[in-house]
């Protein structure tokens, strides 16, 4: 029987049975909301998500935040914090635990809003933002107020009334929301726009901002611990007041701001001086001042009257002087005396070296030496003449052999040129063709004029020019040539040879001897 009811029971593997658990779970539970204490956390694993676990007196669940959440989240768990966390529950199958997916988180009290924050300005502290060091002096008596807060709140109101009760000035007002999570992003970007306003632009910069609030819970004034607010208060170079909330609350920014008002109308007050007061300070310091100058002048008067007693009359002041004056009137005629005998004898020398170099003198002098020089002149020419002289009839006398040796060295020059000339004319004669065509030969071209060295070159019909020695005949080949043509007619008889006429002497009508 047993064994029946096991083979009719359906089999499924680890996975199937894994993805079923998986898939009951979530469409039973969804998303749900789980109150209890934080265990286990360590931070952000090295892949950005967070792994910690929930729990509570008699159960315990892990939990899971993905990177992308945690980066969202306003608040961050802590160890031992007691949050409520919204998320889906599901299951790890590679350990076959039920685990729950975190997409937001709370705290679940005062008590670990108090701790969270506790830890953050410890940590900010140990920074350094919040040192007096980097505190900034408030100005005396600012000429432009920035204002971040609500517009449409009270807190703009009183800030306005007291500034306009105590020292009007001109306020710009940086509009921003209070509370909400885009509180802190928002109250630091107006910080941050106030300081980045150039000095000159069309909007005048602020001397000093004032970042304000009324009262409220925690959780209302949550948004003002933000740490972005307070890195951009603690960085910004103009001087800041904290006005957040009641005289007993605090918050993260009252840290780091330059100084901190209990209200938001006591920051007003802090900035600006009461004009009032300062007038009648004013009047005050103009009286003492001029109390004062009455009585500088009267010790002035005193302090005149007993030096005038102390001082002699105006004769016994000046005897001294006037015996000064007599004495020194004698030395100076004395003085000037011996400086005209002086001067007289140093005019005399002058006197007479002025005589010697006188104009008469110089111009005698200078006609002695010209004198000098004209005899020396023509002494030189003289002697430049004869040079010359003697030269030309020296040029002439060379000039005079060189004629008489130019004319038979250029008879002897003509007569090797013809020397010369004859033996070239007769070399020519011996090699022009010409004297071959006189011997009783004839040269044949083709109509080109290209000379025809053999009869294998002539065809019937040819044009031909034959060139004898006096002058040249067209004809037309008529036969076949050598190769072709058939037997031999009959021999010519053979011409005796002419006797050779002997050449008279002075005729180069023939060779010449080359000797």
């Amino acid at each position: 029987m047993a064994e029946s009811r096991s083979s009719n029971t359906l089999e499924l593997s680890v996975s199937e049975l894994s993805q079923s658990l998986k898939r009951a779970i979530e469409e039973q539970f969804g998303h749900v909301r789980l109150r209890g204490e934080v265990s286990g956390y360590r931070g952000p694993h090295s892949s950005g998500h967070c792994y910690f676990a929930l729990k509570d007196q008699s159960a315990r669940i892990d939990a899971i935040i993905w990177k992308g959440v945690f980066n969202r989240l306003k608040i961050k768990p802590g160890e031992g914090m007691e949050v409520v966390a919204t998320g889906k529950v599901t299951t790890y199958p590679g350990r076959s635990t039920y685990q729950i997916v975190i997409d937001a988180i709370e705290p679940a009290g005062v008590g670990a809003l108090l701790a969270q924050l506790e830890e953050r300005r410890k940590r900010l502290a140990a920074e350094g933002l919040f040192d007096d060091a980097r505190k900034q002096l408030l100005p005396y008596l600012p000429r432009t107020i920035g204002v971040v807060t609500s517009p449409t709140g009270a807190v703009i109101r009183d800030i306005l009334h007291r500034i306009a009760a105590r020292f009007p000035v001109h306020v710009l007002v940086w509009p921003v929301r209070v509370q909400g999570e885009t509180t802190g992003p928002e109250v630091a970007a107006a910080i941050e726009g106030f300081n980045a306003l150039p000095e000159d632009g069309a909007v005048a910069r602020p001397d000093l901002i004032i970042v304000a609030r009324g009262g409220g819970s925690l959780e209302d004034l949550w948004g003002f611990n933000d740490e972005i607010v307070v890195r951009a208060a603690a960085n910004s170079m103009l001087p800041l007041i904290s006005a957040v909330g009641h005289e007993t609350d605090w918050t993260l920014i009252d840290h780091a701001a330059d100084l901190r008002a209990p209200t938001p109308t006591a920051a007003a007050e802090l900035a600006l001086p009461v004009r009032s007061e300062l007038q009648a300070q004013i009047a005050d310091f103009a009286r003492r001042q001029q109390s004062a100058q009455l009585r500088m002048l009267d010790r002035a008067r005193g302090e005149l009257r007993s030096l005038s007693r102390v001082l002699a009359s105006g004769e016994e002041l000046l005897a001294v002087p006037r015996q000064r004056v007599d004495r020194a009137g004698e030395r100076l005629a004395a003085h000037v005396r011996a400086l005209l005998q002086d001067r007289s004898l140093r005019l005399s020398r002058v006197a007479s070296v002025l005589a010697r170099h006188s104009p008469q003198a110089e111009l005698a002098r200078r006609r002695e030496r010209l004198a000098g020089l004209g005899q020396r002149l023509a002494i030189a020419l003289r002697s430049v003449r004869q040079n010359e002289l003697r030269t030309v009839l020296n040029n002439h006398a060379r000039l005079e052999a060189l004629a008489r040796r130019l004319g038979p060295a250029a008879e002897r020059s003509v007569h090797d040129r013809r020397l010369r000339f004859g033996a070239l004319l007769q070399v020519y004669n011996s090699l022009n063709y010409k004297n071959v065509l006189a011997r009783g030969y004839a040269l044949v071209r083709d109509a080109a004029g290209q000379p025809l060295r053999t009869a294998a070159a002539v065809t019937s019909g040819m044009a031909l020019e034959i060139e004898f020695s006096d002058g040249r005949v067209q004809a037309l080949a008529n036969g076949a040539s050598a190769r072709e043509a058939p037997a031999s007619p009959e021999p010519r008889p053979i011409a005796k040879p002419r006797a050779r006429r002997k050449p008279k002497a002075g005729d180069d009508g023939g060779q010449g001897s080359l000797f």
